[in-house]
């Protein structure tokens, strides 16, 4: 399946209802599972991720497959390690090529019986649970998936003596593991963030209702149309000035390109300014789901990147530094790197381009921005399913032109 965007005129206007945070509901979801589902929860995020995490939770059948959610596969991890019967946990190929032996290690540790079901250190896992707390005090690095980190605190107040975390690195994603801590408060548990250790006591998750936020990481992509289109007055639904979510930053990271965010109680409202800098230094290390978005902005406005934090870019869905090494080449842009710090050179924008997504939900909504400036085609755009399902209907919603093309259509 391909979707041809021919290029947008005008200004972009009028509002866009984002889908709700994948990062909150998921978290969400994990908590509410370990309290015996005692929670409300509304207005939880529509993105498969999502509805695969609550179908698990649900079912609880003997063989839990995530599909290619790697948040889900954490948590949905960390959870059988509480109440795991012997239970298989896996998913698709991709998936079983991404490490976990971080958090399995450690899960170990406190007194889980798990077992690798293929090569040591990745999915699928054999899962019994703790049936007698090991330990109370563990290491885990900081610059490691923040997700590893969440789901173990998640867990935590239900091991009989509670947990210390020591983190012996420098902290990576830390909004990720605040939003983790914020969402353990507000259900009734307090951890306390000392220095390099976070103290967990033993507790239970106590009933309440929570909605959950529109997600700052799909407002990135709407940031970045409103930076490429000339006079752009959007309002994003749902967004909270005070937010749980580390990808708020796209609000100063887009100032720098000609975005302006303006708050009111209907959510945020972006401005097009003219005046944007030629050159921006970003540490990525709090927030590199933006990353992709953010550079393609930088080489369609001609600025350029000095990046760093980028490293966990390579485990994700795909190997993210090379698939935007090679698609931003077919814009002209270099990216390069060296000693952890990336750079990236615009060069001449096409009339036109065509994007490989290569499974990764990012890339898909990374480029489409570009419609503001060329003629775009994007390949098996279905990966926007991933995080966004609305993304395409929300273009369509907003005036921008997206023919939808299948295989079908190119054997004709």
């Amino acid at each position: 399946m391909k979707y041809h965007l021919p290029p947008f005129e005008g200004s972009l206007n009028g509002p866009i209802n984002l889908t709700s945070s994948k990062s909150e509901s998921n978290r969400a979801i994990l908590i509410n599972a370990l309290s015996g589902n005692k929670l409300t929860l509304d207005n939880l995020s529509a993105a498969r991720d999502t509805e695969t995490m609550t179908r698990l939770m649900e079912e609880l059948s003997d063989t839990w497959d995530v599909l290619d959610a790697g948040t889900t596969m954490r948590f949905c991890t960390a959870y059988l390690a509480i109440f795991g019967k012997g239970e298989i946990i896996t998913g698709t190929p991709r998936m079983l090529e991404r490490p976990i032996g971080v958090l399995v290690e450690a899960l170990k540790e406190l007194g889980a019986k798990i077992e690798y079901q293929g090569r040591e250190g990745y999915p699928p896992l054999k899962i019994e649970k703790i049936e007698k707390q090991a330990i109370n005090s563990i290491e885990m690095p900081g610059n490691i998936s923040s997700q590893y980190i969440s789901a173990i605190l998640m867990i935590a107040p239900y091991l009989e003596n509670g947990l210390d975390i020591v983190l012996t690195t420098e902290v990576y994603s830390k909004p990720y593991i605040n939003m983790t801590l914020k969402l353990m408060e507000r259900f009734g548990v307090k951890p306390k963030w000392i220095e390099n250790t976070i103290k967990v006591p033993a507790a239970k998750y106590k009933m309440g209702h929570y909605t959950i936020e529109s997600d700052w990481s799909g407002a990135s992509y709407w940031y970045s149309m409103a930076a490429l289109n000339l006079g752009a007055q959007l309002i994003l639904v749902g967004l909270r000035e005070k937010s749980f979510q580390g990808d708020q930053a796209i609000v100063k990271i887009m100032a720098n390109l000609g975005v302006n965010t303006i708050f009111d109680d209907k959510g945020a409202n972006l401005v097009k300014v003219h005046s944007s800098k030629k050159e921006v230094t970003i540490d990525f290390r709090a927030c590199p789901d933006l990353a992709q978005t953010v550079m393609v902005t930088a080489a369609a406005k001609g600025t350029k990147l000095t990046m760093t934090g980028l490293e966990s870019l390579k485990i994700k869905e795909t190997d993210r530094i090379a698939a935007m090494t090679a698609e931003l080449a077919k814009i002209n842009a270099k990216l390069t790197e060296e000693n952890g710090v990336w750079k990236l050179i615009p060069g001449e924008l096409p009339d036109s381009v065509t994007i490989d997504t290569y499974d990764d939900h990012r890339m898909a909504m990374a480029f489409a921005p570009l419609v503001m400036k060329m003629d775009v085609t994007i390949n098996e755009p279905e990966v926007v399913q991933k995080s966004y399902p609305a993304f395409w209907n929300h273009c369509d919603e907003i005036g921008i032109i997206v023919n939808r093309k299948d295989k079908k259509d190119r054997k004709k």
